[in-house]
């Protein structure tokens, strides 16, 4: 009974934070393989295809709450204007993302639209900015909610009545991120990036609370994220691929560390397996798995908490999955280098 108390307080603390507008953004251990959520730079940034398609999922804290955290997404980019920029192109893209937090209590959706802008300098670098904008809504379904008032000493009764007062239980607001991104490719083995980005610049409001307590800031604390990744082919059978990522909202902050390798099948790239290993610092190891037929690439990632929410969740934090696709617009294209992006084709 004690352990079900202190999850019980600590899941009610969660959902007073969420409501209070504090919650941190949605996010993936795969940051890498959702680009436009990353930084609105990556849009049309595609090393060795014109466009490409992905999916994203996350279920995170299934032995801790009884309806787990899900996150799901859908995104799409592609370069344009290739032909009438010199030496540079544009990238338009779209994202959707929803996540449900437990038992429905609260559900985000958010829809964004991105464009970028690609410049080669000189034969080596290329120098990118871009930015996206959208709406998200946020809803609760009240009837499902408990409030600290609401513990009779043993257990939460949802028939006790309480003084929180929920005056609007949906919000839409506007959303803006701009980021930066640079790659260099000194040789055609080797493959540098770099990436900045900063999220919700425009600080919307976020409450569902007509009165807000005396000095309290309810509009949307900014988001910073960076990170740095490489590409390196080793040998004709494998690239491996180190990278860092760091982002920091609201005081709070995550660093991961991270590489996964690609093993070449086939002579000409189109079957590869890959295997990963991140570190969350404070909180997970998270190993990866994936494969890579023709176009598509499918991976999968399992978060093994190792911060003290272990001894709740057992050590399982979350599985993830992400979907990418990529391709030519014809024929033509399909035989051209982009970039000197390591890779495996001949």
């Amino acid at each position: 009974m004690r352990g079900a108390k202190k999850i019980s307080i600590w899941g009610c603390c969660i959902i007073l934070a969420t409501l209070q507008g504090r919650a941190q953004d949605l996010h993936f251990s795969q940051w890498f393989n959702s680009p436009l959520t990353t930084n609105p730079a990556n849009t049309g940034f595609i090393p060795d295809a014109d466009y490409r398609l992905g999916a994203n999922y996350r279920d995170q804290w299934s032995p801790v709450m009884s309806t787990p955290y899900r996150t799901f997404s859908i995104w799409g980019d592609a370069q344009v204007f290739r032909n009438r920029i010199e030496n540079g192109w544009m990238g338009l893209g779209g994202v959707i993302m929803r996540d449900q937090a437990g038992a429905g209590t609260l559900t985000s959706t958010q829809a964004y639209g991105s464009i970028a802008y690609h410049q080669m300098v000189g034969f080596a670098s290329l120098i990118t900015a871009g930015f996206n904008v959208g709406f998200i809504n946020k809803r609760i379904n009240t009837t499902t909610l408990k409030f600290p008032d609401q513990f009779d000493g043993h257990f939460f009764d949802s028939q006790l009545p309480t003084s929180v007062v929920i005056d609007n239980p949906s919000v839409t607001y506007f959303d803006m991120q701009v980021g930066l991104n640079y790659a260099y490719f000194p040789t055609n083995k080797m493959y540098l990036n770099a990436g900045f980005s900063v999220q919700h610049i425009n600080r919307a409001r976020e409450s569902f609370f007509i009165t807000e307590p005396t000095g309290y800031d309810n509009r949307i604390p900014r988001r910073y994220i960076g990170f740095v990744n490489a590409s390196i082919k080793a040998s004709d059978l494998v690239i491996i691929n180190p990278m860092a990522y760091y982002t920091s909202m609201a005081g709070s902050s995550e660093a991961v560390l991270g590489i996964n390798a690609q093993y070449n099948l086939k002579d000409d790239g189109d079957q590869q397996v890959i295997g990963g290993l991140y570190y969350r610092a404070g909180d997970a190891v998270i190993p990866m798995i994936g494969f890579i037929y023709k176009n598509i690439k499918l991976t999968f990632t399992y978060d093994v908490t190792t911060s003290a929410l272990k001894h709740y969740d057992g050590g399982f934090g979350a599985y993830e999955f992400a979907l990418t696709s990529q391709g030519f617009y014809n024929e033509y294209n399909g035989n051209r280098r982009q970039s000197l992006c390591p890779t495996f084709k001949l």
